[in-house]
C-alpha cells in the first residue's frame, strides 16, 4: 500500500466527489478512479458507495480514513524531520495542547525559538488529554501539554510556571453571578457541564463526599462550546479561570471554587523515544526557563 494512494484517497473522502479530488490532486479523473480502485482491490473491500451526484464512503472506508490520516501524518514528520535533519534555522514541531490560559507561556518560547530559527513551523492540535496522549504515543506528536499528572514510568516533563485555578461559568442573572465564591452545596440541584476528564478526577477530589449530590447535564471537551451552552442558561460550567471571554459585555461572569482547586499543566513527550533536532531544540529552551 503506498502512501500516495492514501493520500489520493483521503483527499476523495473529503470532497466525496472524484472529479473534484483529481482537480485538488493535479491529475486526470480516470487515473484517480483507477488508483481508487486498485486500493479496493488490494484490501479487499469496497471503500465508497459510488452514485450519481457523487459518493459516500463505507464503514470500511471510514474505518481506513481514520487509519490513512495516521499513516500520511507519520509520513510527513519523517520527510520533514529528514528534510531538517543538517539545518540549524528551522524544522517543524508537533503539539497536542490541552486548554489552558497558560498556551500563552508556549507561545511565547515557540516565539523566542523562532529568533534563532527563522524557518521554524509547528502544528498544533487541541484537544482533551486522552486525545493528545493517543497521538503522542502513536508518534504523530513531539510533545503534548496535560493538564494532568502525566504517567512517569512512559513520559518526562516540565510543569509550566503557573497553575489553572477551577470555576463556574453562568449567565450574569443567574442566581450564583451574585456570589463571590462557590461552593460544593451552591452547585447541588444545578444541571453541570463539565469535560469527561475532569469529572472523573478533578471534580470527585473538591467535592468529597458530595459528589453523588452532583448531577452532570453534558459533556463539553471544549470549553468554548460549553460556555456558549451556559450563557443561554442551559446549565453551570465547571472549567478554568482566563478560558473564555467573562469580561463585562460578555454576558456571562466566572466564580471561582471554594476551597480553591488547582491543576498544574505539564509540557509532556515520550521517554526513551529520540526527539527531532528542533525539538531538542525547544526541548532545551523550555528546561533552560524552568
Amino acid at each position: 500500500m503506498e502512501i500516495r494512494a492514501l493520500r489520493a484517497f483521503l483527499e476523495v473522502s473529503r470532497e466525496e466527489n472524484m472529479t473534484r479530488a483529481a482537480a485538488e490532486l493535479h491529475i486526470s479523473q480516470p487515473t484517480l478512479s483507477k488508483l481508487m480502485k486498485s486500493l479496493e482491490a488490494e484490501l479487499g473491500v469496497a471503500l465508497f458507495v459510488r452514485r450519481s451526484f457523487g459518493l459516500t464512503l463505507t464503514a470500511d472506508g471510514r474505518l481506513l480514513r481514520e487509519r490513512a490520516r495516521d499513516l500520511v501524518g507519520m509520513a510527513d514528520r519523517i520527510e520533514d524531520e529528514f528534510a531538517c535533519l543538517g539545518a540549524v534555522t528551522g524544522g517543524t514541531l508537533y503539539f497536542g495542547l490541552a486548554e489552558s490560559f497558560q498556551i500563552g507561556y508556549l507561545a511565547h518560547k515557540i516565539k523566542e525559538l523562532r529568533r534563532t530559527a527563522p524557518n521554524l513551523h509547528y502544528h498544533v492540535e487541541s484537544g482533551v488529554s486522552a486525545q493528545v496522549l493517543e497521538h503522542l504515543d502513536q508518534g504523530t506528536l513531539d510533545f503534548a501539554v496535560l493538564a494532568q499528572d502525566p504517567d512517569e514510568t512512559k513520559y518526562d516533563f516540565l510543569p509550566f510556571p503557573d497553575v489553572d485555578r477551577w470555576g463556574v461559568i453562568v449567565p450574569e442573572g443567574h442566581r450564583l453571578a451574585s456570589r463571590t465564591r462557590i461552593h460544593v452545596d451552591d452547585l447541588v440541584g444545578e444541571p453541570l457541564f463539565c469535560s469527561d476528564q475532569a469529572w472523573k478526577h478533578e471534580i470527585p477530589r473538591w467535592a468529597g463526599s458530595r459528589f453523588p449530590d452532583l448531577r452532570r447535564e453534558a459533556t463539553f471537551g471544549l470549553a468554548y462550546n460549553g460556555a456558549v451552552f451556559a450563557r443561554e442558561g442551559l446549565g453551570v460550567l465547571l472549567t478554568f479561570d482566563h478560558i473564555v471571554d467573562t469580561s463585562p459585555g460578555s454576558g456571562i461572569v466566572f466564580r471561582p471554587l471554594d476551597p480553591v482547586l488547582e491543576t498544574k499543566l505539564y509540557l509532556t513527550w515520550r521517554r526513551n523515544r529520540p526527539l527531532s533536532p528542533i525539538a531538542d531544540r525547544f526541548l532545551a529552551l523550555m528546561r533552560g526557563a524552568a
